[in-house]
C-alpha cells in the first residue's frame, strides 16, 4: 500500500472509531504524523486528497477540520478510496474500454466534422489551463463522449457512455495521487486529436489505446 493510502487509512480508523467527529480539529501535523508513525509529507499529501473530495477542510491560518458531512457520508467517500484499491471490477470496466474505445476513435477519425476537432482541441486547452481535478475529470468525460458520437454509431456510443460513468471517481482519483497524470492526460488528448485532423484511424485507434491502458496500468498498480 502506499504511503498515501495508508495514512489516509488511519484517518479513516480515527473516525470510525469516533476519535475523529464531523466538525473535529486535526491534532497539529508533526503531532499527528508522530502518532500514526507517518512522516509530514505523506500525512501532507493524504490530507490534501481527502480535503478534495471534501472530507477534510483546511482552513489556512486555522487548521484541518473534518468535515461536517454526517459520519455515514465521510464513512462512504473514505471507504470509497480504501476499497476501491481492491475493486476488480472497475479493471473489468477499464478492460473493456481499452477494446471499445480504440475501435470508436478509429471510426471517428473518417466521420468526424471540423467544427468538432475545434471544440475537442478547445476541450485541450481548458485541461491545460486547469488546475481543478473535478473539472479536469469533467472535461475529459466531455472528450471521450464526444469522440464516441463522432463514430457515427449510436449503439457504441451508448455503451461507451455506460462504461465512462462508474471509472469518474477513478479518474478524479488519479488525479489526486498520481503527480503529472493530468498532463499527461492533456498530451494524449491532443495527439489523439491531431490524429482525429488529420484522418488516420490507426493512429487514433492507438493514441486511444495508450490513453486508456495509462489508467488501466495504474489501477493494476494499485490492486
Amino acid at each position: 500500500m502506499a504511503v498515501t493510502d495508508e495514512a489516509i487509512l488511519r484517518i479513516k480508523e480515527m473516525i470510525v472509531s469516533g476519535e475523529l467527529k464531523p466538525g473535529d480539529r486535526l491534532p497539529r501535523e508533526a503531532d499527528l504524523a508522530d502518532r500514526l508513525g507517518l512522516s509530514r509529507n505523506s500525512l501532507r499529501e493524504a490530507v490534501k486528497a481527502l480535503s478534495l473530495i471534501r472530507v477534510l477542510d483546511v482552513r489556512q491560518g486555522d487548521g484541518t477540520y473534518v468535515t461536517g458531512l454526517r459520519a455515514g457520508d465521510l464513512l462512504e467517500a473514505l471507504t470509497f478510496v480504501v476499497d476501491f484499491h481492491h475493486d476488480d471490477t472497475m479493471l473489468e470496466v477499464l478492460e473493456v474500454r481499452r477494446i471499445l474505445e480504440p475501435a470508436a476513435t478509429a471510426m471517428a477519425a473518417t466521420r468526424i466534422s471540423e467544427d468538432e476537432i475545434t471544440v475537442l482541441s478547445g476541450l485541450c486547452d481548458a485541461a491545460s489551463a486547469s488546475e481543478d481535478v473535478e473539472q479536469l475529470v469533467s472535461g475529459d468525460l466531455e472528450f471521450h463522449s464526444r469522440i464516441a458520437r463522432a463514430s457515427g454509431n449510436a449503439y457504441l456510443a451508448n455503451l461507451l457512455a455506460s462504461l465512462s460513468g462508474p471509472t469518474a471517481r477513478a479518474r478524479v482519483w488519479r488525479g489526486i495521487t498520481e503527480q503529472k497524470a493530468a498532463s499527461r492526460t492533456v498530451a494524449e488528448h491532443r495527439a489523439i486529436v491531431d490524429a482525429l485532423a488529420t484522418r488516420q484511424p490507426e493512429v487514433a485507434r492507438a493514441w486511444a489505446t495508450v490513453h486508456v491502458a495509462g489508467v488501466e496500468r495504474w489501477l493494476r498498480r494499485l490492486i
